[in-house]
């Protein structure tokens, strides 16, 4: 088993699949999505012919979502899997919020929660998307003051009970619409088969993963992941590689890999972050270059898999360090002259 190569495959980051972008998000489940500029390529990357209006369209008329999910961070998912990852997830981030709050001090009453939530939506219905900065106008309105940090919880609980998600796609500002406007309602499924879901679109999309991957990444308890794994039956079966039990799917992909491509990964992007291991492709003596402890990414090159290199997105000119042998810059020329076709 070539593991690096399976999971550039399935990932998408090779001889990709797709060509529409709401496709890619809806394959691999959910999508980080720390950083709104960089998202977009995260995403793009992964169809055949990467377009930021493309992109866009999907995003603005709501096939794509952005919303604080699992573990209380951003997410890209997909409308159709919006609601059931709702119901999915909500619970236990809702929990890590509190729990993050509760560190910073802050203290969010019930009574005051509603009433802010209400303000919100009341703001998000009747300007469809807002920034914001239009919330803290709103709220400066009705008298009522508070910090960035404040308000930040006020709108992520907002987003994890499903009343808010993303607005349009604006060059540098996020946005926020009333979900009930922006997603269409969807009949609701059991625990059982949202979990399924769940499960299965992780393990096709990021295989070969271990248990312990999909627990980091999903955010859910031991009992639920094992739980998921169990309801795919005879889809998923167990590899062992170096010591390791990896998942794979009946239906992984081996074939298409060729050497010698060069791939400019952005920030937070799922080829690292989903997973809880990331030995397989960046060796540990060079891990303070893609992430810090605080869980800080940076963008990252790769050359046929392996992280070797830093490169720097938002330059008029292709900047990029490396800190493995073999690789320069001119080398990357072909992936850097992508994305800058994909930013037109």
């Amino acid at each position: 088993m070539n593991p690096v190569a399976i999971r550039l495959l399935n990932q998408q980051l090779v001889a990709p699949q797709f060509t529409n972008p709401a496709e890619v998000v809806s394959f691999l489940g959910a999508m980080q999505a720390q950083e709104y500029r960089m998202m977009r390529w995260a995403v793009a990357m992964r169809t055949r012919k990467p377009s930021l209006k493309a992109f866009k369209k999907a995003f603005d008329s709501g096939r794509i979502i952005r919303l604080h999910l699992m573990r209380g961070t951003w997410q890209l998912v997909s409308a159709e899997d919006y609601w059931p990852f709702i119901e999915l997830c909500s619970h236990k981030a809702i929990a890590v919020t509190k729990g993050w709050m509760s560190s910073n001090k802050i203290s969010i009453p019930d009574d005051e929660l509603m009433a802010v939530r209400d303000i919100l939506a009341q703001t998000a219905s009747d300007k469809g998307s807002v920034t914001k900065e239009d919330f803290v106008l709103v709220l400066a309105e009705k008298d009522i003051q508070m910090d960035d940090h404040r308000l930040s919880y006020h709108i992520r609980m907002a987003e994890m009970t499903g009343t808010l998600c993303s607005g349009d796609l604006l060059p540098m500002k996020a946005t926020y619409a009333l979900t009930a406007n922006k997603v269409k309602p969807s009949a609701k499924i059991d625990r059982d088969e949202a979990l399924m879901t769940f499960t299965r679109k992780y393990f096709q999309s990021h295989q070969p993963a271990t248990l312990e991957d999909f627990v980091w990444w999903s955010g859910l308890n031991i009992s639920d992941c094992r739980r998921g794994v169990d309801l795919l039956g005879d889809y998923i079966h167990v590899e062992k590689w170096k010591g390791w039990d990896f998942y794979l799917t009946d239906d992984c992909r081996i074939r298409g890999f060729r050497k010698g491509r060069f791939l400019l990964i952005p920030p937070y992007d799922e080829y690292l972050i989903g997973y809880k291991s990331r030995d397989i492709v960046l060796p540990p003596e060079h891990r303070h270059h893609a992430h810090n402890n605080s869980g800080i990414f940076q963008p990252v090159i790769a050359y046929d898999g392996k992280i070797c290199g830093n490169w720097s997105p938002f330059k008029d000119e292709c900047q990029a360090s490396f800190f493995t042998e073999g690789c320069c810059i001119d080398e990357i020329k072909e992936a850097w002259q992508a994305y800058c076709n994909f930013l037109r």
